[in-house]
């Protein structure tokens, strides 16, 4: 289940720039700005601009959008601090549902690195 907007979600208001944010990276379709509550030195989401509710929801043809993505994880990683692998990297976090630890109910990746330790994980 996705459209374009859902307009009582927080991160399609950031998206459309109504909530301020502090970007990492925008393009027509994607969006990385850094977590309000950072677990580590380096911590950001990347988010799909179109609403896409959860990894549950993801269809074949959202492949693109998401290649894209992760596409970035490591060049905006770097960008933002973590050091080059091997000795550095980051973790790429995705929560689906309530199981899964989500609270906001549209897709998201937390990017997390930096020196350890980190506050969570």
């Amino acid at each position: 289940m996705s459209s374009n907007h859902d307009p009582n979600c927080i991160f399609c208001k950031i998206a459309e720039g109504k909530i301020p944010s502090k970007k990492v990276y925008e393009d027509e379709e994607v969006l990385a700005f850094h977590d309000i509550h950072p677990w580590a030195p380096v911590h950001f989401l990347l988010i799909p601009k179109r609403h896409i509710v959860s990894m549950a929801h993801v269809q074949d043809g959202d492949a693109p959008l998401l290649g894209k993505i992760m596409a970035l994880v490591p060049k905006l990683a770097q960008q933002e601090g973590c050091r080059p692998y091997p000795e550095g990297g980051f973790r790429v976090v995705t929560n689906t549902g309530a199981d899964g630890g989500q609270e906001v109910p549209h897709l998201h990746f937390h990017v997390i690195g930096g020196p350890r330790p980190w506050l969570k994980g």
